[in-house]
């Protein structure tokens, strides 16, 4: 089953009541940034060309030449412990694909997902260097995106905050450096996506693609062009994604609105505004357990099927009696509902001021502002209706209201890139949980209406648990880099945290938990961490060889979250916390890096070798069904890490090019885990989720206006317990793609002058139709075989092959 579940409900702020105070919030912020540049982003900026500083590193932009135009080759272009992917590349994937899913292309980086495109945001899932996703600051524009986790406390995915089609570049920082990124949880690395800006000149974009399970994606941006001499521009696209779900009767629906304006500023200043509004609607699949793909085989999935077929197989499941073979597993009550659904509506949006105060400081200033409403949903069978059905809904509903400000002062002078600036957020979250009334079957006839997971759920007969949490952080950056000779760059800076999180407002129902005594409420937990460094050094030496060392120390503040629903130290009972609040320690890593990079015309190689000392490492300890599961959050002790990516890319004649990456991560815990009485041998095993070693592969050709590719991908066995003794084997899985342009129509029929560009595109995904487990631990992860991990859902199965065809006009 899928532990999904949400709406809004009494004190929990309504999405109206988000976009008024969005749009107020909007309004009032582009008009202050007019007049007022106080208060920057720390916002990237790439170093005069004359004096290139490492792109990790902060410094005052030289101005493009060409600032519309889009990198136009597939190879990464990589400074220091940074990689950067362009838009060329995102849109060679499926159209509508999360962009994470292109990034896990990357040296030790693995993507997982149960769709072809990623869109499932519950099982969404992406490591870097043995660090799960809610361990990886991301941006947007500079502003936070929070931690990548479903049912998001402090941001959003950064699928539903911009579409693919409108992001310029995504900036990867392998290590956990980067120390003016507005992020408190970066200790594995951070994603910087970046926006594209309006176009000079009028024009836009329609393009409408199709595919396998019924699956469509229309994606609409008009750009207005330069409105007047000053340059005022503006884009706003519409994005919608529909696709049917492989083996199951569900969809994944999510259509998105995005906007940017531009007003420029003399020479080298602007002010932007950008806007994002996305509706979420998604059917789960089935969490899967090695006891059902043993049983069940692979096709197994909730009763729904948008038929009261489907809700009496369910009804009478929820009675006991199953589904053919459901009774040879060992909890079949756990293995299938009748469904289970995400509803999440998100508004998103910022405004900045980026200004060229002297020929040598820029001073840039964020504001922004995010509103969430959503829904995530299943079908308990042990929750009755008080109507009699023997299920009811359960609808975890959490809800986001968070506001902050970003400030950055960037000052060139002599040999030095100096560089000081803050960021401040108040968060507001609240995570109800309540339970909704399913109909009643009598004598074969439904008693009511047939409602699916992704209705809009209202009126509960019961609140199950809540908790509201206020959160408020501060964090402030210094940096150097010193460059005192043309081609060696020296960078120091440091990074200061103050964050605290304050819970009230707590409840929890007995009758359905069976607890015994309170939910923790009344309490906070500061995190005070006034001197992260980072050192890190780039030798640009002889022709296209250079040299890079990084080191730096992050922390990871504490994560928020409802009743037993991840290592937050807040989400248990009141006795739970007081028992742990002495041992609670914020989970910090030490991360060394060293790397080499080739770069020339024929061939690109690079070298790239970390370790990671991960310390105070939070985990839940649960026991017992998915359902209810007993639990209780530890101070583990830590991981060591030990890794190395190596890449070699080969372009022996003009289009063609053969990349190949090897990856190899050596993370094993540092202790053994005690729970209850029981003691766990975890010390030297493998982190679970993450393999050991992966091999990637792509290889492309254009020609004239053509273009194809292949990937191929070897991802290894993966421990799926923590003392190791369950496993998923490893797999290869591949995807092809083909591309054709067509130029300057109006060469073949005047009336068609107002058009440059159609592209036509074809994608298979999961080329050889290979079968294998890809999201783990969405649900957790269980201790050993001998606490039941057999026939613990907590994986997804992958996607089979699915063909994707789609026309692309650019006017």
């Amino acid at each position: 089953m899928n532990l999904r579940g949400s709406a809004k409900i009494g004190s929990v702020t309504k999405m109206t009541v988000h976009m008024r105070k969005l749009s107020l919030f909007l309004g009032t912020t582009i008009l202050s940034a007019a007049v007022m540049p106080a208060w920057s982003a720390p916002v990237r900026h790439q170093p005069p060309r004359a004096h290139a500083a490492p792109a990790a590193q902060k410094s005052l932009p030289a101005k493009s030449a060409n600032p519309e135009n889009i990198a136009v080759t597939v190879r990464r272009v990589a400074h220091g412990t940074q990689t950067t992917v362009s838009q060329n590349l995102i849109s060679q994937a499926i159209p509508g694909t999360n962009p994470m899913k292109v990034l896990g292309q990357m040296p030790g980086i693995m993507f997982q997902t149960n769709d072809a495109q990623g869109i499932d945001n519950y099982a969404a899932q992406i490591y870097m260097h043995g660090f799960q996703q809610q361990e990886i600051g991301m941006t947007l524009d500079d502003m936070p995106l929070g931690e990548m986790t479903y049912r998001n406390y402090n941001g959003l995915n950064p699928l539903q905050a911009i579409s693919s089609e409108n992001i310029a570049r995504v900036d990867v920082s392998q290590s956990a450096g980067a120390e003016s990124i507005a992020a408190t949880n970066n200790l594995g690395g951070s994603f910087e996506y970046v926006s594209r800006d309006p176009k000079d000149k009028r024009g836009g974009t329609v393009a409408q693609s199709f595919g396998s399970n019924s699956s469509f994606h229309t994606f609409v941006r008009f750009d207005s062009g330069a409105l007047n001499p000053s340059g005022t521009k503006f884009f706003v696209s519409y994005s919608r994604n529909d696709a049917g779900f492989w083996g199951s009767h569900g969809n994944l629906f999510l259509q998105q609105v995005n906007s940017k304006f531009v007003q420029p500023i003399g020479e080298d200043s602007k002010i932007s505004a950008y806007f994002d509004w996305s509706d979420l609607h998604e059917y789960s699949r089935q969490d899967y357990s090695f006891d059902m793909l043993d049983t069940l085989g692979y096709d197994a999935n909730n009763y729904y099927n948008g038929k009261v077929s489907g809700y009496s197989t369910a009804y009478q499941a929820a009675l006991g009696h199953y589904p053919a073979n459901y009774d040879k597993l060992s909890d079949p009550a756990d293995a299938s509902v009748y469904d289970a659904g995400t509803n999440v509506v998100d508004y998103f949006g910022g405004v900045k001021a980026d200004l060229a105060l002297s020929d040598h400081l820029r001073w840039i200033t964020t504001v922004y502002g995010h509103g969430e409403d959503s829904q995530t949903t299943w079908s308990s069978p042990f929750f009755p209706s008080p109507n009699g059905a023997p299920m009811s809904e359960v609808v975890k509903e959490p809800a986001i209201e968070r506001y902050g400000i970003l400030s950055a002062l960037h000052y060139n002078i002599a040999h030095n890139q100096l560089g000081i600036g803050t960021w401040y957020e108040n968060n507001s979250y609240q995570s109800a949980m309540n339970a909704y009334e399913q109909p009643t079957i009598v004598d074969g006839v439904l008693q009511g209406p047939l409602r699916s997971g992704v209705s809009k759920w209202s009126d509960p007969f019961a609140q199950i648990f809540n908790q509201d949490y206020s959160t408020n952080v501060f964090t402030a950056f210094v940096q150097d880099t010193y460059s005192p000779i043309r081609n060696l760059f020296l960078h120091f800076g440091f990074k200061s945290i103050l964050d605290t999180t304050r819970v009230g407002n707590g409840y929890i129902n007995p009758s359905y938990y069976g607890a015994t005594g309170p939910l923790a409420s009344g309490v906070g937990l500061t995190v005070a961490k006034p001197f992260l460094p980072h050192i890190s050094a780039n030798w640009k030496f002889l022709k296209h060889h250079e040299l890079f060392f990084d080191i730096s120390e992050s922390v990871h503040t504490y994560a928020e979250s409802g009743y037993k629903l991840s290592n937050s130290p807040f989400a248990v009972l009141q006795s739970a916390f007081d028992a742990s609040r002495g041992q609670i320690r914020p989970e910090t890593a030490w991360t060394y890096a060293v790397g080499y990079r080739y770069n020339a015309p024929v061939v690109s190689a690079t070298l790239y070798a970390y370790r990671t000392n991960f310390e105070n490492r939070l985990q839940q300890i649960t026991s017992g069904s998915l359902i209810n599961p007993v639990s209780a959050v530890a101070n583990v002790g830590g991981v060591t890490m030990n890794g190395v990516d190596a890449g070699l890319t080969l372009r022996p004649v003009r289009g063609l090019s053969l990349y190949n990456t090897v990856s190899y991560d050596h993370a094993t815990y540092d202790n053994n885990i005690k729970n209850g009485q029981v003691l766990y041998p975890t010390e030297g095993v493998q982190v679970v989720n993450y393999p050991r070693f992966m091999y990637k592969s792509r290889l492309s050709y254009e020609w004239k206006n053509a273009m194809a590719f292949i990937d191929g991908n070897y991802i290894g066995q993966r421990n799926f317990t923590y003392t190791g003794d369950v496993k998923a084997p490893g797999y290869w899985v591949a995807d092809m793609g083909a591309q054709y342009t067509i130029k300057n129509l109006g060469q073949y029929d005047r009336r068609l002058a107002f058009a440059q560009d159609l592209v036509i595109s074809l994608n298979v995904n999961n080329l050889t139709n290979t079968k294998y487990i890809a999201t783990m631990g969405e649900a957790g992860n269980p201790m050993s075989i001998s606490s039941g991990a057999l026939s613990f859902q907590g994986f997804e199965l992958a996607a089979p092959r699915q063909y994707f065809g789609s026309v692309r006009l650019d006017f």
